[in-house]
């Protein structure tokens, strides 16, 4: 299972919401591209980048940021926010992002999605954030009126193989993540899951590897020393 540290960017520098308010963030650092540099020195082998001004206006914002990351580390990148057109997609992908996440795109035009995955394949992945198992989009901003689980279905239909899921409810929070529908979204056969949310603890990460996860995102515990990435990756080794 891969650690995955997030790199959220907004205003230029480094943050993390508290269960996707951006009334309440928490500024870590004003260098995203030395926060990147410090978790590959840590030993990740692949970062989580999300422009949230992206997210919120519906096209990438910190293009600059994200192509310093991508020339500053040896390591994949993967890049959410603001991705809702093939232009922003294939512009991402020159940037050197290895791969692109988008998610309000997969609940307003699936037929993108579509297009998309047929001519990027595993170089597009799906982002499935829910409030209260509701799929929640544009920045968190709005919810749609499609489950987690049902969008989950449709994507798979739609030849996706990766997806990341997300319990807003849980971001940022420390608390722990939606250990329940994450196991009903491991399906054989189906999209790899990779579980976002609420991971602070070693057990959390021991318990996603148990369900069968592919990767686990971790942001604000790497932030806070709640948990350190050398000891997370020792975990699921």
């Amino acid at each position: 299972m891969e650690i995955i540290p997030a790199i959220d960017m907004h205003d230029g520098r480094c943050v993390r919401l508290y269960r996707g308010d951006f009334q309440r963030v928490t500024v870590y650092d004003d260098d995203p591209v030395a926060v990147a540099r410090r978790w590959v020195t840590q030993g990740a082998q692949r970062l989580h980048l999300v422009d949230l001004d992206g997210a919120r206006s519906g096209h990438p914002v910190h293009t600059d940021i994200i192509h310093a990351i991508v020339q500053s580390v040896d390591v994949p990148v993967q890049l959410g926010g603001g991705l809702r057109s093939i232009a922003a997609v294939e512009r991402a992908l020159e940037l050197g992002v290895q791969r692109v996440i988008l998610g309000t795109a997969a609940v307003h035009d699936p037929e993108l999605i579509r297009q998309l995955v047929q001519q990027f394949g595993d170089a597009i992945a799906i982002a499935v954030d829910a409030r209260d198992g509701m799929v929640a989009i544009a920045g968190w901003t709005e919810t749609a009126a499609i489950s987690a689980v049902d969008l989950v279905e449709h994507m798979a239909a739609l030849g996706v193989r990766r997806v990341i899921y997300t319990d807003i409810a849980r971001d940022g929070t420390l608390s722990e993540p939606n250990i329940t529908t994450t196991r009903a979204l491991v399906r054989p056969g189906g999209p790899a899951i990779i579980a976002s949310g609420g991971i602070s603890t070693i057990d959390h990460l021991r318990r996603l590897a148990e369900v069968g996860v592919e990767g686990a995102i971790v942001g604000r515990a790497l932030y806070t020393g709640d948990l350190s990435l050398s000891d997370a990756l020792a975990a699921v080794q």
